[in-house]
């Protein structure tokens, strides 16, 4: 009856003890919540409860399991100490994952709601998230260190590691040199302010908006939908186009190519009206001009200035509609037309003589069945 009521002792207290640190834990959480609503770290901290119910156990019934005498236990009693040495450490990381999740993100939360540049606040964004990445990184080769150690055989060939340790960190740095490479620029683009999360960016002539950064790529979702993944290594050692930065007023441009009658002042006019109805025009700037001519057309450029790209976009589609409709309605000879000669077989010429025109009414026939308009000799 021992055997029995030891164990189930033991055990049941481990897990009455964990649920009662769980549940104090969490009641103490969610009074500071209600203390201070403006600080959301509490809240974050929330988050690491299971790990901390599965830190506290795992502890606790490695500290005691070996009160139970119980024969299962005293005959593998090594066995079950490695394997909650294991779940203890594993379980510690994923509770220093979590508790370093929550103060990195209260941080930005933070931050974000007392600032008032966008641009500062992506900057922020994306160092505190690679900061977040590096910490996981750390965290989890330390654990995974120390759970190699706790096997006899990793400590006894230790020595020997050591001792080939310049060798194979040599021979890594070689396998691995792209992977560092893309390391360290991923940490060079964080705290560089090369580029950051929510830019718009022009890379390979593709549009899109920086949706992820991690420490080896960088995801850039476009306008229509798909995600480009490229390496960071890419922004480090390539020229690209970084809208966001410094600003993100954009100017759209809108060309025209129009005969040579077109009305330029009447289009300047009604330019005007266009961009002025038009919620996408941020109200800085507006022209229009005769940028280049040639011998049949000549091209007419409107400049238009918007608040961000999309809105840009935006008002030069309103722009290009509006005027094109408008010239076709009230201007129509401004717009290109394409002409066509007609070729027509030559007429006799005064005086060329008898059966002239015979022989020209033969040419024409033979001309119409060719098709083609040239001299079939």
């Amino acid at each position: 009856m021992e055997d029995i009521l030891r164990p189930l002792i033991v055990i049941g207290g481990s897990v009455a003890i964990t649920l009662l640190i769980g549940w104090a834990v969490d009641r103490l959480l969610l009074r500071t919540d209600a203390r201070h609503p403006e600080t959301p770290l509490w809240g974050l901290l929330r988050r690491a409860r299971l790990p901390l119910q599965v830190t506290v156990c795992a502890a606790l019934l490695r500290g005691s399991y070996d009160k139970t005498h119980a024969r299962v236990v005293r005959e593998h009693a090594s066995g079950i100490g490695q394997v909650l040495a294991l779940v203890l450490i594993a379980a510690t990381a994923w509770l220093a994952v979590r508790v370093s999740a929550a103060v990195v993100e209260s941080s930005y939360y933070r931050y974000a709601a007392s600032a008032h540049d966008p641009a500062r606040v992506r900057r922020v964004r994306t160092q505190v998230t690679l900061i977040q990445r590096v910490v996981t990184a750390i965290v989890g080769v330390v654990a995974a260190s120390a759970m190699l150690l706790t096997f006899p055989t990793m400590r006894t060939v230790g020595t020997s590691m050591l001792a080939s340790a310049g060798i194979l960190g040599v021979v890594a740095g070689v396998a691995a040199q792209s992977t560092l490479g893309n390391l360290f620029a991923g940490l060079q683009i964080a705290f560089g302010d090369m580029v950051r999360i929510g830019d718009t960016v022009v890379v390979d002539g593709e549009w899109g908006t920086v949706e992820e950064i991690t420490l080896t790529f960088l995801s850039v979702r476009t306008w229509d939908e798909r995600r480009i993944t490229m390496p960071v290594s890419y922004f480090t050692g390539k020229p690209f186009e970084n809208w966001s930065r410094g600003g993100t007023q954009k100017t759209g441009a809108v060309l025209f190519h129009l005969d040579h009658s077109a009305p330029i002042e009447a289009m300047r006019m009604k330019l005007g009206e266009i961009v002025r109805k038009s919620p996408a025009w941020d109200g800085r700037d507006w022209n229009l001009a005769v940028t280049d001519t040639t011998p049949s057309t000549m091209v007419v450029r409107a400049l238009i200035t918007a608040r961000d790209p999309d809105d840009a976009w935006t008002v030069r589609c309103e722009v290009r509609e509006q005027m094109i409709a408008w010239l076709r309605e009230h201007h129509p000879y401004a717009l290109p037309r394409i002409t066509t000669a007609t070729v027509h077989p030559p007429r006799p010429a005064p005086g060329a003589g008898p059966g002239s025109e015979d022989r020209l009414a033969r040419f024409d026939g033979e001309f119409r069945k060719d098709g083609t308009g040239s001299r079939r000799g």
